[in-house]
């Protein structure tokens, strides 16, 4: 899909940023520190300014456009569902929600064939943690440093990045364990096999002193997505599937990134040949085009509920506008094979590329990934591993990985930047033309990088 770009218009862009500087209020971010571009337009794997700068996509929006900007099928189907039904309470039986529904447990793995609508992946998290707590009738939950599961009560608290910080109530049940990172193993490992066994040792004896039988689940996602797209080594998933069902402690996959085409599957899950208990999922289930999250329920657990209410629900719960913009998007991802082409990209342009960086950037410590979902790990140096930026950096000490995006952003393309990585996640559906685009710009931007390296 070639953008079309419209002309320049600074005057239109300048009354956008006016109106977001007096009446907006952003997430994550000091209100006064910040200055958000003003976008005009988007289509494909681009989006564009006032100005008439163009920028290649490679975050795709928050990693949840998989198949683009406006793709027409997709904008058509919502045009179309909001001139039949617009909008009805989650209670009753629709055409489209339950069309959703049946796409969307098609291609989970298992018997993950009950599908429970939010507005997004945040919410997911809180009602698949419910879920398995009134299953077990347990309190505890386990997730690991190093991931990120949502800004809501529960979702942060149980994120392991320094998001959550200034959110920790210390009372939602919630114990960390260290998760495998082979690259900055935290067990002194030098092999994925021995990380892998070394992980799942650490996972045994945290849970047998914090109590088997005091512990409803554990949460990870598949595939670490902003704590650094770490994919874990063969072994490791099946291990704590075998440890889950020991003790009676319900797996949950959260897929919200990684689900939806971005590892080259449907769901990253079917790489490490993992079935959970409850897997959420959001984001690219409809490229975000509306607002749509959701968990995926096995059988025992929907059983739970057969005859005692589900205590919860959102207004909003599989919407029709979003169901349909979902129906389409699952149409298209089997139409234009993008699941395929994802796995495509990753193993002989993106993968290769990036990896062709990191021979001739010494700022490159590390690149890591899988289908459309890459992260590049970087360093001062490379033999001790240090970041090219400390743990959590802000204001001067972040400075190098500022140089950094300016770089990119100077060269047509818009860098995902996380403390000392850069990610590489265009749309599932994008080119090799434009990931080829994309690299060229990349390795500009590395360039810059390399100044900071000893």
């Amino acid at each position: 899909m070639t953008p079309h770009v419209a002309a320049p218009d600074p005057q239109a862009g300048a009354a956008v940023k006016a109106a977001d500087r007096a009446h907006v209020f952003h997430s994550w971010s000091a209100q006064g520190l910040i200055d958000p571009l003003a976008v005009a337009g988007a289509e494909g794997s681009y989006f564009w300014d006032y100005d008439g700068n163009r920028y290649l996509d490679f975050t795709s929006g928050l990693v949840y456009t998989n198949i683009g900007y406006q793709h027409p099928k997709v904008v058509a189907a919502i045009q179309e569902q909001a001139g039949k039904l617009t909008t009805f309470a989650p209670a009753f039986a629709i055409d489209v929600r339950s069309e959703a529904a049946r796409l969307i447990a098609e291609r989970t793995p298992g018997d993950l064939d009950k599908i429970f609508f939010t507005n997004g992946g945040a919410e997911a998290v809180e009602n698949a943690v419910r879920m398995a707590r009134l299953h077990t009738g347990r309190t505890k939950v386990l997730s690991a440093y190093r991931s990120y599961h949502g800004a809501t009560s529960t979702a942060i608290n149980l994120t392991g990045d320094p998001r959550r910080w200034a959110s920790d109530n210390g009372s939602a049940g919630v114990v960390r364990f260290w998760a495998p990172f082979l690259y900055r193993s935290p067990f002194y490992a030098t092999t994925e096999a021995e990380e892998s066994a070394r992980a799942l040792q650490h996972l045994e004896d945290t849970i047998a002193f914090e109590g088997p039988a005091t512990i409803a689940a554990i949460i990870l996602e598949t595939v670490p997505g902003t704590a650094g797209i770490m994919t874990p080594p063969p072994g490791y998933l099946t291990g704590v599937r075998e440890i889950c069902d020991r003790y009676g402690i319900v797996f949950i996959l959260d897929e919200v990134m990684a689900g939806f085409g971005r590892t080259g599957k449907w769901f990253a899950a079917e790489h490490f040949d993992v079935v959970p208990d409850l897997m959420t999922f959001a984001k690219g289930v409809n490229s975000g085009y509306v607002p749509l999250g959701g968990v995926a329920i096995n059988a025992e657990i929907a059983a739970t509920f057969d005859k005692r209410p589900f205590p919860g629900g959102l207004t909003y719960s599989g919407h029709p506008l979003a169901c349909a913009a979902a129906v389409a998007t699952i149409q298209v991802m089997e139409d234009e094979k993008v699941v395929e082409n994802a796995a495509h990209i990753g193993e002989n342009v993106l993968g290769p590329g990036l990896r062709e960086l990191a021979e001739r950037h010494p700022s490159v410590g590390e690149v890591r990934g899988m289908g459309v979902f890459w992260a590049l790990d970087l360093v001062r140096n490379r033999e001790t591993r240090e970041p090219l930026v400390p743990y959590n950096a802000a204001g001067e000490a972040a400075a190098p990985m500022a140089a950094l995006g300016a770089a990119a952003k100077k060269n047509g393309l818009w860098p995902f930047i996380n403390m000392n990585r850069t990610h590489a996640v265009p749309a599932c559906n994008v080119s090799e033309a434009e990931v080829k685009e994309g690299l060229a710009a990349l390795d500009a931007a590395l360039s810059v990088a390399d100044e900071y390296t000893a």
